[in-house]
């Protein structure tokens, strides 16, 4: 399964924070970081930790998508 991590971008923009404001509030990693914009796959505790920062759930930072095998 695919994951979109346009929810936290989104919500990234709404309250005009950046991408290196959001790993200073959550204390992940650079590369983490790069991974959430790349839509790659990133551990629950990555996920736990920006949302913390955020005061918000998982499901308004990610989407999970059908893998195009999945859609057949």
């Amino acid at each position: 399964m695919a994951v979109s991590y346009k929810k936290l971008r989104y919500l990234m923009v709404d309250r005009k924070i950046s991408m290196a404001q959001l790993i200073r509030m959550s204390g992940i990693t650079d590369y983490s970081a790069r991974l959430l914009g790349k839509d790659q796959d990133v551990s629950t505790e990555v996920l736990t930790k920006v949302c913390a920062a955020l005061g918000c759930e998982v499901q308004d930072i990610v989407d999970f998508l059908p893998e195009e095998k999945d859609k057949e």
